[in-house]
């Protein structure tokens, strides 16, 4: 799903030399989805995916696009969660573009956080 231009920006438009990577099948959704469970929110030291950071992710072809949010338009973090998740994501096998768009609808609340994280924080 890719939202409105007005409620996104594109962070990141990473293209892979396609000679590192030869002729890989693209990953699927839960792949990436599984990959962005390494990338750590470095403050929190939880999971982007744990924390309801990533609003959506999905593959074209080789091509892979995710809409995300941080915790707060200031977050100090926010460079390196990016940073993160881009080089996770270059990272996969059959991953020749990574588009990550950084959006603020809906704005992220505490209420994201996966049901047994929340509970484990005491929230």
């Amino acid at each position: 799903m890719q939202l409105p231009a007005s409620f996104a920006v594109p962070i990141f438009h990473y293209m892979e030399d396609s000679t590192n990577q030869p002729s890989a099948p693209p990953p699927s959704v839960d792949q990436v989805k599984m990959a962005l469970r390494k990338v750590k929110d470095p403050e929190l030291n939880l999971n982007i995916m744990d924390l309801g950071l990533v609003y959506e992710v999905a593959v074209d072809e080789a091509d892979v696009l995710i809409d995300m949010t941080l915790t707060s338009p200031g977050c100090p973090a926010g460079p390196q969660i990016m940073g993160d998740v881009e080089r996770t994501l270059k990272a996969m096998p059959g991953v020749k573009s990574v588009i990550l768009n950084l959006v603020w609808q809906p704005f992220w609340s505490p209420e994201r956080i996966e049901p047994r994280v929340r509970a484990y924080m005491g929230l």
